[in-house]
This record gives structure tokens, C-alpha cells and sequence, in this order.
């Protein structure tokens, strides 16, 4: 499929682009005949040096690692699935969980055995954990070649080039305005159907347990028009869903060189004008932001997906004021009866905190009975665990014990468990437009895809004509507690 660059590294910097571009046009050309393009091109001659990248945290991270991607081979660097092949290995981190951060570090002694055998591969710490714990990786670990925050990820190849005479390099300064807005991200390990598309970075909102505002900077919005451009050209190339990201998508809100301004449901709305085959979603939702304009923009437009990411954190008011969320108890609640109000069939999900500072047992019944009224179809849960350098770590403390916080967390994820298995059942007997992602994990004879409301949706090849990328009407004859199990009707 690309072409044969030899000699790469030795060609001016405007013949590599002239170079990338061609490529890039013959991955569209390609693409929009139906051929799925992968960035792990066999072919040794085609790529000067390889990469390897894994990803821990959130979708932005996953997201932030396809731009880092497109970075590299514009310097001649192919991706490999293999990281005992690879020249320049990379972790793109997170530091929200204490298990992510054990996770990596166990990755990088599995990687020091394989340079210990390899002394001219790289090794890079990319992402969160970057800018908390740079000195550790460079200085006390002596493991790591290159640090780089998120929003330094243009200085990648110039670190690289530095790091291979011996020197250690970093850089995890924050910016105010970088947004990757003309960096067309390489799909890694991309099933040709679903995207996700980064519009905002950062976040303002200086919740008390995270750490985000410090290791990504303040919020910023990347332009619309280069959104919808991204989100366009995924769909010319036979991408058929896309999700918007950012910290808090509901704030965001971009102001043009002629003064026009867009906000979250005018973005919304222009993606989903694009064509109705695609579908768009989006995460995550601040209860504090998410508006009414943006519901009723869900509703107007089927090919919006009827899905909100909601976090509620707590149930009680004031472990919210704590965690400085700045809503009540109440405020969530009525949130929740708005959304149910306006898009009666939506999805709801969320985040939830077991055994924040000082949480008392009356509190913690406070958020089981949020999870009752809301009644979420999933969630995600966890027991509290002290961030360094976040301002929950300097104002409160964690005097929650260890065995508490463990039997608090399992009573919200055994009522979470019994809502979902309930959500599931209900849907037993309804008919709902799947797009196809491709096959089942469990079996080559069935499909799988997920409905407007994020639901998975699993069932027979026989009967339907649909491939991947199509939809198709799945009739829900059964289900267990995280898949929908159908017949397709048409």
C-alpha cells in the first residue's frame, strides 16, 4: 500500500512532507474503496526505525497516543505490535488511579530486560505520569531516555534525536493553546469504524482528587472547523462513528478570527449534520455544564447517539462540595430527571468514589441511593486513593481505613451489578439499529456492535446480509449483565 522511502532521514524536511502527504492521500484513496489502512506496514525498507506505544487511562490518552503517532512517521518511523522489535518504545501514562501508575511501572521492568539486550532501543514515559514523576523516571529509575507532558508531544523527534548520543531528555511544560488541530491522528489498532476525535483539552475545574488540571494544563477548544473537517474526512475514508473528547466536552466553546462562536451543542449538531450514517457521541459530561440546549440537540437528530457519560462521585452534599464539584445533591438528581425528560430512552452511566475524606456511613448511603433514582447502566467504581499533588492530598485527610473503603466499594458495585443486569433485561423483546463493528470475541459466526445507547448488542451472522460498517435492526431475545443477544430482523 505506501510506497518504498529509502533513505528517508537523509531527504529535506519539505520532501518528507511531500512524501507523507502522498501517503496519506493514498491511505483516503484506499480507504473509501474499502480497504482498511494499518499504520504496521511489514515491510522493512518503508520505515527508517520502528515504534512501539501503549496506553493506560482514559480515551484521551488512547486519543493523545494516535497523535503521537502521526508525529513519528512523519519522522520516518513505522509502528510494531512487537516492543522486542522496536527502536523507540513508549508508555503513554495516567496518573488519576494508584493501580495505573504500579501498571507502568511494572511495563518498564519488563521493557529493561529487553534493552539490556538492545542497548540502542529508547524508552519514553509519555502522558500524566510524565510531568509528576519525571525526575523519578530519569534519575532514580535510570530506565528511561525521554519524559514528554501532553502537550509537548511536537518536541518528540528533536527529543529522540537528543536521547540517542546518551542524553536524557524532557519536556512537560503545559501550554495554553496547543490543540493538535492540524495533526491528522494515525489510527492505531483501528477497526476502520470508530474514531475518536479530541475538541478540547485540559480542564478548569480543579476537582479536589484529580490531578488532571496539573498534568494536562487549563482547558482549551480546539477550533470547529478542523473538528468537523477531521470528523468528515473519517467518514469519506468509511468510518461510520465518531466520539468527541475532552475533559468536560459540555464547556466547550470556541470563538472564531471573525467572532463567531460555537458552543458544545452547535459542534454537536454540525458533526451530526455531516451525513446521517454517522453516528456521534461524546465524553465526558460535567453535571454542572451539560444544558438543555445540548439535550434537545440529542434528541433532534437521531444519528446522535441517546447516550450521556454522567460522574456523580457522591451521593451526598457535602463530599461534593469536598470534592469541589460544584453541585448538590439535588442539582444531579434533577439533572437526571431532565435528561430522562427530554430523551426519555437515553443511556446513563457514571464514576463513582467509594470512601472519600471523612465520608461517614450515612454519606455513603447518600450515593447508594443516587445509583436507586438514577438507575445506571453502568458505571465505573472506585475506592478512594490519594493523588499526589492534587488539592485533596494538601487539604484532607485520607482517614477512610483501607477494609471500609474496600466494603463500601463493593456494596455500589454489587447495586450497580443488579441495575445493570435489570437495565439488560428490560430491553428483552426490543428492537434496536446496531452498527456492525465487527466480529464477536466469543465467535466468527456473530456480530457485534453496540445500539444508541451504548449497549453491545451480539448476534448471528445467519439472516442478515450487514457487514461491518452497516446497520442493522437486532431483535433482543436475551441478555446477561453487559451484552445484549439478538436476531437481526432485516
Amino acid at each position: 500500500m505506501i510506497p518504498r522511502v529509502k533513505a528517508y532521514y537523509n531527504l529535506t524536511l519539505t520532501r518528507k512532507s511531500e512524501i507523507m502527504a502522498d501517503i496519506l492521500q493514498k491511505v483516503v484513496n484506499e480507504a473509501r474503496q474499502g480497504e482498511a489502512f494499518s499504520p504496521f506496514e511489514s515491510d522493512p525498507n518503508v520505515f527508517k526505525k520502528r515504534f512501539y506505544i501503549e496506553s493506560y487511562g482514559c480515551q484521551m490518552n488512547f486519543s493523545d497516543s494516535e497523535i503521537v503517532a502521526s508525529i513519528l512517521h512523519q519522522e520516518g518511523y513505522g509502528a510494531t505490535k512487537n516492543y522486542e522489535e522496536a527502536d523507540l518504545v513508549l508508555l503513554n501514562t495516567c496518573s488519576i488511579r494508584e493501580k495505573a501508575e504500579q501498571t507502568v511501572r511494572n511495563r518498564l521492568q519488563a521493557f529493561r530486560k529487553i534493552k539490556d539486550s538492545r542497548p540502542g532501543m529508547l524508552i519514553g514515559v509519555l502522558g500524566c505520569m510524565a510531568e509528576r514523576l519525571k525526575a523519578k523516571f530519569l534519575e532514580e529509575e535510570k530506565l528511561v531516555d525521554v519524559v514528554v507532558g501532553p502537550d509537548a508531544y511536537r518536541s518528540l523527534p528533536g527529543l529522540i534525536n537528543e536521547a540517542e548520543t546518551g542524553q536524557k531528555m524532557v519536556n512537560v511544560l503545559l501550554s495554553r493553546d496547543e490543540t493538535y488541530a492540524d495533526i491528522a491522528p494515525v489510527r492505531l489498532d483501528s477497526n476502520g469504524i470508530t474514531a475518536f476525535v479530541s475538541i478540547m483539552r485540559g480542564c478548569n475545574n480543579m476537582c479536589t482528587f484529580c490531578v488532571v488540571p496539573f498534568t494536562r494544563g487549563r482547558e482549551r477548544s480546539r477550533d470547529a472547523e478542523s473538528i468537523v473537517g477531521e470528523c468528515r474526512n473519517l467518514f469519506e475514508r468509511g468510518f461510520r462513528e465518531v466520539t468527541l473528547l475532552g475533559q468536560n466536552v459540555d464547556s466547550y466553546y470556541y470563538t472564531s478570527a471573525s467572532g463567531d462562536t460555537v458552543n458544545f451543542a452547535g459542534l454537536l449538531e454540525s458533526v451530526a449534520l455531516i451525513s446521517p450514517l454517522l453516528r456521534v457521541r461524546f465524553s465526558t459530561s460535567h453535571p454542572k455544564d451539560i444544558t438543555d440546549d445540548v439535550l434537545h440537540t440529542m434528541a433532534a437528530h437521531e444519528n446522535i447517539c441517546k447516550y450521556i457519560h454522567l460522574p456523580v462521585q457522591s451521593g451526598n452534599t457535602r463530599i461534593l462540595q469536598m470534592m469541589n464539584r460544584t453541585y448538590t445533591r439535588e442539582w444531579y438528581l434533577n439533572k437526571v430527571n431532565r435528561i430522562r425528560e427530554i430523551i426519555p430512552d437515553c443511556g446513563l452511566s457514571t464514576d463513582v468514589i467509594a470512601g472519600f475524606c471523612s465520608e461517614t456511613e450515612e454519606e455513603h448511603q447518600d450515593t447508594l441511593s443516587v445509583m436507586e433514582h438514577s438507575r445506571y447502566d453502568m458505571a465505573y467504581m472506585f475506592a478512594y486513593s490519594e493523588r499526589p499533588g492534587t488539592l485533596a492530598e494538601r487539604r484532607y485527610a485520607d482517614d477512610i481505613p483501607e477494609a471500609v473503603k474496600k466494603r463500601r466499594l463493593e456494596e455500589i458495585i454489587e447495586l450497580q451489578r443488579r441495575h445493570s443486569t435489570e437495565s439488560y433485561l428490560a430491553d428483552v423483546g426490543k428492537t434496536f439499529k446496531v452498527l456492525l463493528e465487527g466480529d464477536s470475541r466469543r465467535s466468527d459466526q456473530q456480530w457485534c456492535g453496540r445500539n444508541s445507547q451504548n449497549k453491545m448488542v451480539v448476534f448471528s451472522k445467519s439472516g442478515t446480509k450487514s457487514k461491518p460498517g452497516e446497520y442493522a435492526e437486532v431483535k433482543i431475545t436475551s441478555s446477561t449483565g453487559a451484552t445484549l443477544i439478538g436476531e437481526a430482523v432485516s
